[in-house]
């Protein structure tokens, strides 16, 4: 039987922090507007800062809808499923905020984050307040191994300095603005803080 919970106590934050993937979803306040669910991985790019707060890191890829619907209402939740254990699903339902690379905040997020998981290609640092904590059970969700975090997003991004990486996020459809016309990730890409 589901609970909720006032905070991302300490056993779900182990949940959370030893599941390997995790899906992120949003959608925009346009009623014909298109919901958004994504996946997402990456050993050591999500962390949970206090019982209230996640955050995660964003790394450019073929859109930014999650950006976007942040940008526009905030409204975002986050859920891990066990794929191996127990069965449990967790979801924080929350306010989202991207905090780009030219946010004085940005810099010290991102040393909230272990060495050397930013990576190239990193977009924003998502930060999440969460409004509902909860779980429920995960009986329908297969038991399936884990093997690795794949390498492919990671080596085809170190292949470009941060320069291409701004050409590339400005020239690539539903980067600068989402599928349904709204603002996504601000451009000129600002340059990585030393």
């Amino acid at each position: 039987m589901g609970k909720q919970y006032e905070n991302i106590d300490g056993r779900l934050r182990e949940f959370i922090e030893r599941q390997p993937v995790y899906f992120v979803a949003t959608a925009p306040l346009a009623a014909d507007g298109h919901v958004n669910v994504s996946p997402k991985g990456r050993s050591g790019t999500l962390v949970v800062l206090d019982e209230r707060t996640l955050a995660y890191l964003d790394f450019g890829g073929s859109t930014a809808e999650t950006i976007a619907h942040l940008r526009e209402n905030g409204r975002v939740t986050l859920m891990w499923c066990a794929f191996d254990g127990p069965p449990t699903v967790v979801r924080v339902h929350g306010r989202g905020e991207p905090v780009f690379r030219d946010d004085p905040r940005f810099t010290g997020l991102l040393a909230r984050f272990g060495p050397g998981v930013d990576g190239p290609a990193l977009r924003a640092v998502v930060l999440v307040a969460a409004e509902r904590v909860s779980d429920s059970c995960g009986f329908a969700v297969p038991l399936m191994d884990y093997r690795a975090d794949r390498a492919l997003h990671a080596d085809y991004f170190a292949r470009k300095s941060d320069e291409e990486f701004g050409t590339y996020c400005e020239n690539k459809p539903y980067v600068v603005t989402s599928i349904d016309g709204l603002p996504a990730l601000p451009v000129p890409l600002p340059p990585r803080p030393e």
